[in-house]
């Protein structure tokens, strides 16, 4: 899911490929372009004179429909169709889960959309690269500077090999709005209830945030919310966790599905169990693995619960319903380190069939350009590029901007361990549903998603 910089502000990562970030070298537009290997294998002729293209009705495809980010884009969509009144766009709004299983038939349909918010995921992105489905749009990014705008490491969380077995380096073909990060909502009325130092959690370890779960519990509240039915939601619990066990890069070839590194440790066995204990010990409401993930924010929104460990995404909607009651933080490691899962948003790519792939670069840009980053600020959203001088004064944003700026700068950001592999979404989440309900263990858990990990860095 996505992240930030107009400054260039880099977003930390341990893996190594994201440290060199995607180097591709480009010509100027209309001429050819180099794909990084010294060869020129395509010839794409780059416009930016919009108006030039005459009336273009633009298809766009998002997953942009909860308040603060559905706002966003309306706003973006009306202030680009002012600037460029002969392009109308057609907007399809459709949840994460819905888009993820939609999109597949569209964009090898006789129809396709223009544009499209696409996974990183290997089983997305990767896959859509793969069928050559998606644009490659490192002439637009020579064209637009886009590479001056963002950060290396923020691009190449939506570049690929053109046969889409790289993630990390070589083409673009995403562009994201948002930065994310995971970590802890709570509630200040709550932890009040519970006797929970508010100050003392914050800034305190995962030590400390265990003992609030305990007291929590003590004061009689449900101490974790968590909505599991769709499978994928306990991976942004089981991912902080990890990070407490497992050093950071081998998660990062794990979440990445690059060589190296393996599910089956007794590291990864550890936070395994870590997240098995949690269920034994009560800390989730009840049947978490049959609750809705909109129902479980929204019940802890609506003052069921102490915490809820979630995406920043649920920021903007959270605090509509909380207001000041709603904090945000990141819990550290015994030695102080911030580490946990983020990144990202769902970049926004240009479909290969499109015939108004220049309008669609125009409106790439425009969704990422500082203005739009202003309005993302404005909506409750973390945008990409400029977070540090946009933060709120106050309100949970306030809290989830610095979070992510201080885990990005000075911990690290872990990735979304669905992204391994092009299978590893549905892998991890069935696994996972079965350590909550007590159906594996710890070993068969890491057995699991090791078999899948395995098979696919040896080309199985």
């Amino acid at each position: 899911m996505t992240t930030p910089r107009s400054r260039r502000r880099q977003l930390h990562t341990t893996v190594s490929l994201l440290a060199a970030g995607a180097l591709i070298a480009a010509c100027a537009p209309g001429s050819d372009v180099d794909n990084g290997d010294g060869d020129d294998q395509q010839d794409q002729e780059v416009s930016t004179d919009i108006e030039a293209l005459g009336e273009v009705t633009l298809t766009v495809w998002d997953q942009e429909i909860r308040g603060g980010q559905n706002e966003q884009i309306e706003q973006l969509n009306d202030a680009f169709t002012e600037t460029y009144p002969n392009i109308t766009i057609q907007r399809n709004s459709q949840s994460f889960d819905d888009l993820e299983t939609t999109l597949r038939g569209a964009l090898t349909g006789d129809d396709a959309p223009d544009v499209v918010q696409a996974n990183n995921t290997r089983g997305t992105m990767g896959a859509f690269v793969a069928a050559g489905l998606l644009t490659d749009l490192d002439p637009y990014a020579e064209a637009y500077g886009w590479r001056e705008r963002f950060s290396d490491t923020v691009l190449a969380q939506a570049s690929y090999s053109t046969d889409g077995t790289v993630f990390g380096d070589g083409d673009l073909y995403g562009l994201p709005q948002v930065g994310e990060v995971v970590g802890v909502f709570y509630s200040r009325d709550a932890l009040d209830e519970a006797g929970i130092d508010e100050e003392a959690l914050t800034t305190g370890t995962w030590s400390d945030f265990e003992d609030a779960l305990v007291s929590a519990q003590e004061a009689g509240q449900v101490p974790m919310m968590l909505g599991n039915l769709d499978a994928w939601p306990a991976a942004h619990v089981f991912g902080p966790i990890q990070g407490q066990h497992v050093d950071p890069e081998q998660i990062a070839l794990l979440g990445m599905g690059n060589e190296g590194a393996s599910w089956t440790t007794p590291e990864n066995e550890a936070a395994a169990e870590h997240l098995q204990d949690w269920v034994e010990a009560g800390y989730f409401n009840e049947g978490p693995n049959g609750t809705d993930y909109d129902a479980a924010w929204d019940s802890f929104a609506g003052g069921e619960g102490t915490f809820l460990m979630a995406g920043s995404w649920l920021a903007a909607d959270i605090e509509t319903a909380m207001g000041d009651d709603v904090g945000f933080f990141v819990p550290a490691t015994e030695d102080a380190a911030l580490v946990t899962t983020g990144g990202t948003g769902l970049p926004f790519a240009i479909t290969e069939q499109s015939p108004n792939a220049d309008a669609a670069g125009a409106y790439l840009d425009f969704l990422t350009s500082d203005e739009a980053m202003e309005i993302l600020a404005e909506t409750g959203n973390m945008p990409i590029n400029n977070t540090a001088e946009l933060a709120p004064e106050s309100g949970v944003n306030a809290d989830v901007f610095r979070a992510f700026g201080e885990t990005s700068e000075n911990g690290y950001l872990l990735p979304y361990l669905d992204w391994a592999t092009p299978s590893m979404g549905d892998t991890i989440g069935a696994a996972l549903q079965d350590l909550i309900a007590g159906q594996s263990d710890p070993q068969e858990f890491t057995e699991v998603l090791e078999d899948d990990y395995a098979a696919f860095v040896a080309g199985d």
